[in-house]
């Protein structure tokens, strides 16, 4: 999916909002209820006695998030549809134990998301060399540690009348799986009046190093889990090759005519049976954003077309209230089902290109 040669030293800064259009008005709130819209428990504790936060943030429409300061992951995302009815649209569990033994999770990703070609990259003519995780030969996702699998500092933020937030910050030290330079990583989830979950990314470094961090949320629109009934449209012309091994060959091409080709909205399980390469009817493809420019663009949009409790709208077809996906870096979307994937959810994956 990436291959690094000699990368440019980042600090890096990206922003996310997923939006929910809703029906529903805000508002003149009082300090009270302020104070009400954010939520803070004890969701766990590790093998070593740390505790695992939870905070659950809350807005007038019904639509509610529920992050853990382990991985910085969304447990939890309850949206409302037109007719005020929510479900939980995000693949999550209410256990730690769950997460500690590996179930999928919406958790943030880094310090590079996504795959490093033979574990090993230059900067500066140095090589270094990364933690090997993947196909016996690569790395994937910054493990074996990486910022999925660590407990996050976290701190609420002061709550105003439209919107209320968390931040979740992280210290990953020189050396870190493989990586050079201290790296201050923080993310901060906020939720607004106008039903956006926004994700705000940063991070600082001390020496030279590469960052790309990313959020690995499976969502499920309709709360079970069908690729036939989501739509997705994509502002992306072009992809990226891979080898078997899912590693970028560095050749970009046209999305016309092929199974990626989402410049129209489709279903997403619409020409699984069309994809032969790298792997057979999955998704697991790095789509090209061209949106060059300053602020929020957008570039992604999923639709649930099942009459259910869909929280998008999905009463009506086609649904008059999409979950959209907005970005404000030129990057590779990356697009993932699990395999034979019809009744599954799905993970799209915002992340910068790094190249020499």
């Amino acid at each position: 999916m990436l291959r690094l040669h000699q990368p440019r030293p980042l600090v890096a800064g990206g922003l996310v909002v997923l939006t929910l259009v809703s029906l529903c008005s805000p508002g003149v709130t009082s300090g009270q209820e302020l104070d009400a819209r954010l939520e803070e428990t004890v969701f766990g504790r590790m093998v070593d006695g740390t505790t695992v936060k939870q905070f659950t943030l809350h807005n007038r429409n019904g639509m509610s998030v529920s992050i853990i300061s382990y991985g910085a992951i969304v447990r939890d995302l309850q949206a409302p549809d037109r007719n005020g009815n929510t479900i939980n649209v995000v693949r999550g569990s209410d256990r730690l134990e769950a997460y500690l033994a590996g179930f999928p999770a919406a958790a943030v990703i880094g310090r590079v998301a996504n795959r490093i070609a033979n574990a090993r990259f230059s900067i500066d003519d140095v090589e270094y060399r990364v933690t090997v995780n993947h196909r016996g030969k690569h790395h994937l996702h910054g493990r074996d540690r990486g910022f999925a699998k660590v407990v996050w500092n976290a701190e609420a933020l002061p709550a105003t009348e439209n919107e209320v937030g968390v931040t979740f910050t992280y210290v990953s030290v020189d050396g870190e799986d493989g990586y050079p330079g201290n790296v201050t990583a923080t993310v901060t989830y906020t939720l607004t009046e106008n039903n956006e979950l926004r994700l705000d990314y940063t991070a600082t470094t001390d020496r030279p190093t590469i960052v790309n961090m990313t959020n690995h949320a499976y969502f499920d629109l309709g709360g079970r889990g069908d690729l036939n009934t989501h739509e997705l449209w994509m502002d992306a012309d072009r992809y990226t090759l891979t080898d078997d091994e899912l590693i970028t060959t560095g050749e970009v091409v046209s999305v016309t005519n092929t199974p990626m080709d989402f410049t129209a909205p489709e279903l997403i399980g619409a020409r699984l049976d069309q994809i032969r390469e790298p792997v057979e009817n999955f998704y697991d493809h790095n789509l090209v954003f061209d949106n060059a420019g300053e602020g929020v663009v957008l570039v992604a949009r999923v639709r649930e077309h099942r009459q259910s409790h869909a929280p998008d709208g999905g009463h009506t077809t086609p649904p008059k209230s999409p979950r959209t996906f907005r970005d404000d870096r030129n990057h590779a979307g990356d697009v993932r089902g699990f395999p034979g994937g019809l009744r599954d959810p799905r993970c799209v994956e915002g992340s910068h290109s790094v190249r020499h």
